[in-house]
């Protein structure tokens, strides 16, 4: 890097640190600016346009993105990066450094969660005072916190629906060691996944990385999340913002059900006659609707020779997510893949069911799903990720069809969705916050005292 006066800037393309310098903006305080010292993985000069001598509760609002933020310990702002949207906690440099290569080691594994972007410590105001470090990481487009996920009441289906993804995400954890330590709802960011929801991984600043974990680090952690969750749910119950019959406690035992569910499905031994093989197929397909596909499976014979025990060795998560991506290059939530893969095999079949798979794909993709996101008008276009569109434009055909006991043409189901249905959608894109005075209140949580436990966003 070029040695020019300005803020420390340590890059970590790899193992080791490269230091140099970057200009300073126009109009910062040199002294204040030349004792930044940014940690990135990539470096982005716009980080230096943003106010770091302010305390986060003083930035002013030309540089703050509206978007609803979950209940923190900690001060968290949104601020616009360039074209995209970044997450700044207040928090100390220890906190910080952990929880940005905690981030890092994740998404090398592939885990759902955000992207960490820099570290900033070294912050002083104008007059030289000390400022607590920040972590920056990019706002995941189209998640939102739990909290805003309802219009005014969050349905009992809906929190089953939210606990399940939960559930799925801390089994993902366990299964590559990873111990959360501060499991709740408000550590979590949620996508729409056809119908479902996908759940992505805020806060890793108690976060540990094992080669394995123990039973018992994986039931404490189940423990913490039954506890965190039921708290989270009282909290809005007493608000009003959930249905009344809705029991906090044993909605968040849901879980564990769910959770120990999948870890059996997952990880158990099974056994069964040797006239049965057709049984190890069936395993199969049940881990791969779950989402996950078998790399590897140990088989052994007991000793009298009269059965087989069976027990997947390694599970990855995405095995609908990878075919899609693999035949078609469209990169969609795990649900949103199946449903879309449902459809393209129906077109093969109804088709060419003699057609190369690939082919058959490409061809999907040019008559079927290119076609319905091009339609959708420019100013609808942030409502939903594309692939979700096109899942609710293939569920509104079919229901169409039912109700009229006859099929219904593509173009004419399409206009009727974007009529009847997504122009009524807000925009989960970016959510710009409303001058409604209780939803202000509830969507901006970021600065409330955080409930008894750990439960930071």
């Amino acid at each position: 890097m070029t040695d020019l006066p300005g803020a420390q800037w340590t890059d970590e393309p790899t193992d080791f640190a490269q230091r140099g310098r970057l200009p300073r903006p126009a109009g910062s305080p040199a002294s204040v600016l030349g004792s930044l010292n940014i940690t990135a993985a990539s470096t982005d000069p716009g980080l230096l346009d943003l106010p770091w001598h302010l305390k986060l509760e003083d930035w002013p609002t030309k540089n703050l993105a509206a978007l609803p933020r979950g209940i923190s310990r900690h001060v968290v702002r949104f601020a616009h990066l360039g074209g995209t949207v970044i997450a700044i906690k207040e928090t100390s440099e220890h906190v910080a450094r952990h929880e940005y290569h905690m981030l890092r080691k994740l998404a090398r594994l592939d885990v759902p969660g955000v992207e960490p972007v820099a570290v900033i410590t070294g912050r002083t105001t104008a007059e030289g005072a000390p400022l607590d470090p920040v972590l920056v990481t990019r706002h995941l487009k189209f998640s939102l916190p739990y909290r805003a996920l309802f219009s005014q009441k969050l349905r009992r289906d809906t929190l089953t629906r939210l606990i399940d993804a939960q559930a799925l995400l801390l089994v993902r954890l366990h299964l590559i060691g990873f111990y959360w330590g501060d499991v709740s709802l408000s550590n979590t960011l949620f996508r729409r996944d056809a119908g479902a929801f996908a759940a992505y991984l805020v806060d890793a600043e108690t976060g540990e990385l094992y080669p394995d974990l123990s039973t018992g680090q994986r039931e404490y952690d189940l423990e913490i999340a039954r506890v965190n969750i039921a708290g989270e749910l009282m909290d809005l119950l007493e608000g009003g913002l959930i249905e009344e019959k809705v029991d906090p406690v044993a909605t968040s035992e849901l879980i564990m059900a769910s959770y120990r569910t999948l870890w059996a499905e997952l990880t158990e031994k099974e056994s069964f006659e040797l006239g049965q093989r057709w049984r190890v197929e069936a395993r199969i397909r049940r881990l791969n609707d779950l989402g996950f596909d078998v790399e590897e499976y140990a088989i052994k014979t007991t000793p009298d020779g009269s059965t087989i025990q069976i027990q997947p060795k390694v599970v990855d998560a995405g095995h609908h997510q990878r075919r899609m991506l693999r035949l078609t290059g469209i990169d969609a939530q795990e649900n949103q893949a199946r449903r879309l893969l449902n459809d393209m095999d129906a077109f093969r079949a109804d088709t060419n069911p003699d057609l190369d798979e690939d082919i058959s794909a490409h061809m999907w993709v040019s008559s079927i799903f290119e076609p319905i996101v091009r339609s959708i008008p420019r100013e609808l276009s942030g409502k939903l990720e594309p692939a979700e569109v096109v899942h609710e434009v293939l569920e509104h055909r079919w229901y169409m069809s039912e109700q009229r006991d006859r099929a219904t043409p593509l173009a004419e189901a399409l206009q009727s969705y974007i009529d009847t249905i997504l122009r009524h959608r807000r925009d989960e894109a970016a959510i710009i916050l409303t001058t409604d005075t209780a939803t202000m209140k509830l969507l901006d949580a970021g600065d409330r005292p955080a409930v008894e436990g750990p439960l930071g966003d």
